[in-house]
């Protein structure tokens, strides 16, 4: 059995009360690590730790603070494979596309590395000849960072990347399901030399230490991915205080397939976005929305293609595709969708069941499912099913594709396969979302902002915008003598 703790103040701690909660392997169900469970209190000190390191950590210089994120990118890529192997473990995708994110998280580091050396402020001329006007920025404070499971060391780094080259100090609640590879990659940000109190990391369930963090009035700001319903409690409950809040919610993506699209592009990204991580993705494809002309011929290429997909134990079913989902609710939220939709008059394509054999006697997984003959009266087309299940449908003109896309309380991103350019920019600007892509399935890069409408939240992430989320724009007026 494992057993990790967490960093507070410059250490590494048990919870005050010594009690700890349990890691699944989704594979096989089996426990094998526990980690601390942390108190009220364990909260408030890696609270006033961050408050007491920040004047230190803020009066670096970007390009002082930009060599410990370097140093901390060059450390996680050394250990790539170790840390890739605890979030297999504990999160269920193969073991290369686990590297892969934790090379990204490397990358992502290095990059607000850079990108903290480039803020800057600007210069405005006054109508009197003496005067002039100073836009600088500044960090904000102590930052929260509440991040997911499904992708525990990107969607961390983002936030710790921002935040530290920003000059903010963070406190870090980790997913409870995925705590073990984030606290991994903490390591290699601690083992970068970072001063004591900058970065603090903490774990337990989101009720006991979201509801401190987002609350406490020495918190300044807070960064959450998450469901659009806990997001909308996390505003709430910094109200009081007017934090600085950005919110990555829930989605339901649409994809809108042209009759002049590349077929085997299209079919390609359909599968990469609509099945990878067995679906657990924020921007992964929800909806499909084919020309009526191509969508038997769709359909059939879509199936066949997914068909294809290997599902095995990512650790050591080598290779494989799709490993397991991370939770049985998720497991079950996705059988309800299936069953709803079915019972509508919807049929399925492929998939619908878990695989047979002895190897899946245990563990989450499911088949890569595609419906046909859907409507938007089922929840598979108006709700985020965070699982391997995607519903396809014609539509006629693009007008159609337009309103069926913007049918949704949603708006996170939007994907469109057209080879016509007119049609390209048409539905790029009328599909309701914070990210569009054409000819690709690829909706957030780490240098451009990344962020949501509607209920999808708002404030961004990634790009010199992500980067200034974390900085107060204070405007200076001066007069010479």
């Amino acid at each position: 059995m494992m057993h990790e703790k967490m960093f507070i103040a410059g250490k590494w701690v048990e919870s005050e009360t010594g009690d700890t909660f349990k890691v699944i392997n989704p594979a096989t169900e089996e426990v094998f690590a526990e980690v601390p469970l942390a108190t009220p209190n364990d909260v408030e000190r890696a609270i006033a730790a961050a408050d007491g390191a920040f004047t230190d950590w803020s009066a670096l210089t970007p390009f002082e603070r930009g060599r410990y994120l370097r140093k901390a990118s060059s450390t996680i890529l050394e250990r790539s494979k170790e840390i890739a192997k605890l979030m297999t473990m504990e999160q269920g995708k193969p073991l290369a596309e686990a590297e892969g994110e934790v090379k990204k998280g490397a990358d992502i580091l290095r990059y607000y590395a850079e990108e903290g050396e480039r803020v800057y402020g600007r210069i405005i001329a006054n109508a009197e000849v003496d005067m002039e006007s100073m836009v600088i920025y500044q960090p904000i404070g102590v930052a929260a960072a509440i991040s997911p499971w499904n992708y525990p060391i990107e969607l961390l780094a983002w936030k710790v990347g921002g935040a530290l080259a920003s000059g903010c100090t963070l406190v870090a609640k980790l997913p409870s399901e995925t705590p073990l590879s984030p606290l991994a990659f903490i390591k290699c940000v601690v083992d970068a030399g970072i001063p004591a109190g900058v970065l603090n990391a903490v774990t337990g369930p989101g009720s006991v230490i979201g509801a401190i963090l987002t609350a406490h009035p020495l918190v300044k700001k807070v960064a959450f991915t998450g469901s659009t319903e806990v997001g909308k409690g996390v505003l709430k409950s910094t109200a009081d205080t007017l934090k600085k809040v950005s919110l990555e919610l829930g989605g339901s993506l649409p994809m809108v397939i042209c009759s002049d699209c590349d077929m085997d592009a299209a079919v390609a990204g359909a599968v990469r976005r609509s099945f990878r991580n067995m679906g657990q993705i924020c921007i992964a494809i929800n909806r499909i929305y084919v020309s009526q002309d191509i969508y038997e011929e769709f359909i059939e290429r879509f199936a066949e293609a997914t068909e294809k997909l290997v599902i095995g134990n990512g650790l050591t079913d080598d290779p494989c595709d799709l490993g397991p989902m991370c939770t049985s609710s998720g497991l079950e939220k996705t059988m309800s969708h299936i069953k709803d939709a079915v019972g509508k008059g919807a049929k399925i394509v492929c998939g619908g069941k878990r695989p047979s054999g002895e190897k899946f006697e245990k563990g989450y997984f499911f088949e890569p499912t595609i419906l046909r003959d859907v409507d938007h009266s089922m929840l598979v087309m108006n709700e985020e099913t965070f699982g391997p299940l995607v519903g396809v449908m014609p539509f006629k003109n693009l007008e159609e594709a337009v309103k069926l896309a913007d049918d949704t309380k949603y708006g996170l991103a939007a994907i469109v396969f057209t080879q016509d350019i007119s049609t390209a920019r048409r539905l790029s600007h009328l599909i309701e979302a914070g990210n569009i892509a054409i000819n690709n399935v690829d909706a957030g890069v780490i240098n451009a902002p990344y962020g949501g409408w509607k209920d999808s939240g708002f404030g961004v992430e990634h790009g010199p915008e992500g980067l200034y989320e974390y900085l107060h724009i204070k405007h200076i007026r001066l007069r010479y003598i």
